[in-house]
């Protein structure tokens, strides 16, 4: 029996979830002509997922360039018959009207081959518009498109979910919420596998209560992305986890193992009797309080350091001598 700081456990179960799930669309409208993806498969940033047909914007975008080349020559030429004029006015009695009016001319060329630069950029943004790219790594989740089919954008086309840094979203009930912090430790199994667990620890409390349930939002942060955690997690995964709140106080507390609960009510543990020529057994009622980590608090019928029978208790009698073969003396 020892004395130690006390955990209030608290059992949650919950979801896997991903830090970001997206619906992807394309931005302009048209006839799907290519499709590299399917349901399951990997993507990382910046892969192109699916190709609408382009070639009327692309010939668009060849006329555009086209004239960005017109409106390149005729500024240029326009600068040409400027500079001329601006050099040999004086000696061939070239009116000041007349250059003025040139330089207004190379001025005008100018800025319409800023337009036309401006629509080339516009256009050639249409024409990548055309092929949709991943915008984060992950898995594809759904697809709802096929080849051939007429696509409009705001379209749903593809859902891709993120699947690294997982995290494990719990609804707690509200009268834990003063106890929680960011460094509450906490054991998460997952359902799929329940034997076995990893350390996790509280990531986000978002301080909004759901009115109906009473509960607030928990966010659990695991490390999921090691190869020997990441085949075994994935979003949408139920998920159990224990909460280990230290409540500030010390107690008295043994092993669970110790505890015998009887149908009458009476919770007793086995002490050994130390005082005599022989180790004896003697009976004991005790009242418990808050069970964690394998171990009950005792609030009353125990002081530390007392030794209790915590393998082969089952079928002791009172003063029984016992031999101690193990544990704590």
């Amino acid at each position: 029996v020892s004395d130690r700081p006390v955990v209030k456990q608290i059992n949650v179960t919950g979801t896997v979830t991903s830090s970001r799930t997206a619906v992807l669309s394309t931005a302009v409208a048209g006839l799907v002509a290519e499709l590299t993806i399917d349901e399951g498969d990997r993507v990382e940033t910046g892969d192109a997922l699916l190709k609408l047909d382009a070639e009327l914007a692309q010939l668009a975008l060849e006329r555009v360039l086209a004239d960005v080349r017109q409106r390149e020559i005729a500024a240029a030429d326009a600068r040409r018959r400027f500079i001329e004029a601006e050099e040999v006015s004086a000696q061939r009695g070239i009116a000041r009207s007349q250059v003025e009016s040139l330089r207004a001319e190379v001025s005008s060329d100018e800025a319409a081959l800023v337009a036309s630069k401006a629509a080339a950029r516009e256009q050639q943004a249409i024409v990548e518009r055309h092929t949709l790219k991943a915008p984060f790594a992950g898995d594809i989740s759904e697809r709802y498109a096929e080849l051939g089919e007429w696509v409009n954008p705001g379209d749903g086309l593809l859902e891709l979910v993120a699947t690294d840094n997982l995290r494990f979203d719990f609804r707690v009930g509200q009268e834990n919420f003063v106890a929680l912090s960011p460094d509450t430790p906490v054991e998460i199994t997952l359902d799929a596998l329940p034997e076995r667990s990893v350390p996790a620890y509280v990531d986000t409390i978002v301080p909004v209560k759901n009115p109906s349930a009473r509960t607030f939002l928990v966010r659990v942060r695991a490390d999921t992305n090691d190869t020997a955690n990441r085949p075994w997690v994935t979003p949408g995964m139920s998920a159990r986890g224990k909460l280990n709140i230290d409540i500030g106080r010390n107690g008295v507390t043994v092993s669970r193992d110790a505890i015998l609960r009887f149908p009458d009510g009476r919770v007793t543990v086995w002490i050994v009797d130390t005082g005599g020529d022989l180790p004896v057994v003697r009976e004991q009622v005790v009242r418990t309080g808050s069970e964690f980590n394998g171990v009950v608090e005792i609030t009353d019928g125990l002081a530390d350091g007392d030794v209790v029978v915590v393998r082969g208790n089952e079928m002791l009698q009172e003063g029984q001598t016992v031999s101690i073969v193990g544990g704590d003396r």
